[in-house]
C-alpha cells in the first residue's frame, strides 16, 4: 500500500511552505520548527474501514508522513488497552476512569508509537546512522529500532539517567554517551544537533522540534482513546509532560478526528508536571510566549523521564491546551509516587513514577474542583515501572523472610 497525503511541511516560525520531497527536519530558512500538513480532504477513511484493520499504529496509514507503510520498522507497537479503572475511580469519585496503559508498548512506553515512524522515516530518507537526545525512554527504544534494521545509533544521555535505562538502551547495540549538566540549555539536544549538522546522522530525538515526522506517530494514541470509546472523546485526558511532545501529538490527533468526521469534539487536555521541573506549566500559567520561556535551573524530580529542563514542543503544547479548554499543573514528587503505588496496588498497573504522574494531576484538580464526578476522563500512563526499579523497591513493602512452618506464618500473619 503506497500511500502519502502530506501537502507540504509549514514552518510554525516564519510561516515558509517546504515541499515533502526536500527531506527537511527543520525550516530552511530561519531553523524553526516545522509541522507536517496533510490534504485532509483527499483522505477517505471511515470508522468501519478502521475498526476492520490490525490494532496498532500502521492501521492509521493515510494520517502518517510515510510514503510506502508496507515497509514500516515495527515491533508491533501501538493498540495498547483502554482499562476502565473502577477501583481507583471510586476512590476519587469518578464514574468513568479510564487508563491508557502505553506501559504495554514493546520497549515499555509510548516512544515506540515515535520510533516506529521515525525510523521508517529514516529509513526512506537513507540513513545510515540515527542518533537522539533523551532521559532514556525515546534512547530505548530507538536503540531497539535502530537495531531491528541494522542502523548505527548513537544516544545522548543525562549524566544521572537511571541505571536500568541505560542497560536497555545499551543491550541493543547503541552507543550511550553521559553528558554533564549545564547551568542554561540542554547539553545532550546541543550534542544532537552539532552531530546532525557536523556528521549527517538523523535526528531522531524526543522532542518533534528538530524532526516533524516521528511525533507524527503520537497521533495515534488519540486515535486509539476514542475509537476505544466507540468514537466518542473523552471530557478530559492528563498527560505527563516534558517537552510538551506527546501533549502535542495528542492534540493534533483529536482535532483531527474531529476535522475527519470521525468524531463530534475534543477534550480538554491537562499537562501534568513535577514541581521539580515544570517550565511548560509555568509558562502557561503565567502566560508566556515560547520565545521567552527560561530553561528550568537545576531540574529535581523522581520522575526522570519528565526532566526536559527546556520544552521543546512548549508552542504546540501549550496551543493545544488552550484551543481544547484545557489546563497544566505541577505535582510534588510525593504525590507522583503515591500515585505510583495506587495503580499498581487498585488496578494492577505497575508505571515508572513519570507514567504515574498523570494521576497525581487529576487529583490535583479534582481537589480544585474542576473535574466533574460524571465526566469521562482517560490518564495517560506512559511509562512502566520496571524502567525505576529502585524507586518501586524503595515505595514497596520489603518481604519477611520465615522458617517453613505454619506456626511461623501464623505469627506473621498474625493468625
Amino acid at each position: 500500500m503506497a500511500v502519502l497525503f502530506v501537502k507540504e511541511l509549514r514552518c510554525l516560525r516564519c510561516g515558509h511552505r517546504h515541499r515533502p520531497e526536500d527531506k527537511p527536519y527543520v525550516c530552511e530558512k530561519c531553523g524553526g520548527k516545522i509541522e507536517v500538513q496533510y490534504d485532509y480532504e483527499q483522505i477517505r477513511i471511515s470508522r468501519k474501514t478502521l475498526e476492520k484493520r490490525k490494532r496498532g499504529v500502521w492501521k492509521y496509514a493515510e494520517l502518517l508522513p510515510v510514503r510506502n507503510p508496507d515497509r514500516a520498522v515495527t515491533l508491533g507497537e501501538g493498540g495498547t488497552p483502554l482499562i476502565k479503572a473502577a477501583r481507583l475511580g471510586k476512590k476519587l469519585g469518578l464514574k468513568h476512569l479510564y487508563l491508557k496503559d502505553e506501559t504495554r508498548n514493546p520497549t515499555g512506553s509510548f516512544k515506540d508509537r515515535l520510533m516506529t515512524v521515525g525510523v521508517t522515516k529514516a529509513l526512506e530518507f537513507g540513513a545510515k546512522t540515527v542518533v537522539t537526545a533523551s532521559s532514556g525512554n525515546a534512547a530505548i527504544s530507538l536503540a531497539a529500532y535502530a537495531a531491528k534494521v541494522g542502523l548505527e545509533c548513537y544516544t545522548f544521555v543525562p549524566e544521572r539517567a537511571p541505571e536500568s535505562k541505560l542497560a536497555q538502551i545499551s543491550i541493543h547495540g547503541a552507543v550511550v554517551v553521559k553528558v554533564t549538566e549545564k547551568e542554561r540549555g540542554d547539553p545532550t539536544y546541543e550534542l544532537m544537533i552539532e552531530s546532525w549538522k557536523r556528521f549527517g546522522w538523523h535526528p531522531i530525538p524526543s522532542a518533534g522540534a528538530f524532526n516533524p515526522y516521528h511525533w507524527e506517530g503520537i497521533k495515534t494514541l488519540a486515535y486509539e482513546v476514542c475509537e476505544g470509546l466507540k468514537w466518542s472523546c473523552p471530557d478530559w485526558v492528563f498527560v505527563p509532560t516534558g517537552a510538551g511532545t506527546l501533549l502535542s501529538g495528542c492534540a493534533k490527533g483529536f482535532s483531527e478526528l474531529k476535522r475527519l468526521g470521525l468524531t463530534k469534539n475534543m477534550p480538554r487536555i491537562v499537562a501534568v508536571q513535577a514541581k521539580g521541573c515544570a517550565p511548560l506549566v509555568r509558562a502557561f500559567r503565567q502566560n508566556i510566549p515560547y520565545e521567552r520561556i527560561e530553561t528550568w535551573k537545576k531540574p529535581k524530580t523522581v520522575a526522570g523521564g519528565l526532566i526536559d529542563p527546556f520544552p521543546w514542543d512548549a508552542d504546540t503544547a501549550i496551543e493545544g491546551i488552550r484551543r481544547s479548554g484545557g489546563d497544566a499543573v505541577a505535582v510534588s514528587d510525593k504525590e507522583i509516587l503515591q500515585a505510583e503505588k495506587e495503580l499498581a496496588q487498585m488496578e494492577g498497573v505497575f508505571a515508572e513514577p513519570s507514567g504515574a504522574a498523570g494521576v497525581a494531576g487529576l487529583k490535583a484538580l479534582i481537589d480544585e474542583g474542576k473535574v466533574d464526578a460524571s465526566d469521562t476522563v482517560v490518564v495517560e500512563v506512559t511509562g512502566g515501572g520496571l524502567k525505576d526499579v529502585q524507586t518501586a523497591l524503595e515505595i514497596s513493602k520489603r518481604p519477611r523472610t520465615i522458617s517453613p512452618s505454619i506456626k511461623a506464618l501464623s505469627k506473621l500473619i498474625k493468625i
